[in-house]
């Protein structure tokens, strides 16, 4: 069920996305409202899990992490624990920055982030090599990461 959100919400969750360390003392400047009412609404969007999580986004460049990978992945059967295997492998791997069950020729879409080649090859042994389950696997390698976030269009 969505919550009921007003253009006040949707003030506060736009400051939010950009900056999620802005104080509630800024963003009540902004959008009109007293700091004790902004942490009250943001109380309640995070408890209604509106706001998901609260993270660092980090640059995998300047982490060593230069590569992405756009894997579109087939599975040999579509029967629910099959998948469902899958989906915990790529939870567990770190490598795995997103992954999405998607309907066309591919089961999954991953993105997937690697020091070098010889990484991502280890990444493939292990992810679809080693596992029987993986049918076919295709690959893109971005050459420029031209727009990455997880901000929301927000409208009244």
């Amino acid at each position: 069920m969505t919550p009921d959100l007003d253009s006040l919400d949707h003030a506060i969750l736009t400051q939010l996305q950009d900056d999620a360390r802005t104080i509630a003392e800024t963003i009540g400047a902004k959008v009109g409202l007293s700091a004790a009412a902004v942490q009250r609404r943001i109380k309640r969007l995070r408890e209604s899990g509106v706001i998901a999580r609260e993270v660092a986004v980090l640059d995998p460049a300047a982490l060593g992490l230069p590569m992405t990978f756009i894997v579109m992945v087939e599975m040999e059967r579509e029967r629910l624990e099959v998948l469902d295997a899958f989906r915990q492998q790529v939870l567990d791997d770190a490598h795995v920055q997103q992954c999405y069950y998607v309907t066309g020729t591919a089961d999954f879409v991953l993105v997937v982030t690697c020091r070098d080649m010889l990484d991502f090859e280890a990444f493939t042994h292990r992810m679809f090599f080693d596992n029987e389950n993986v049918r076919h696997f295709t690959t893109s390698v971005a050459m420029e990461r031209v727009k990455v976030g997880l901000t929301l269009p927000l409208q009244d």
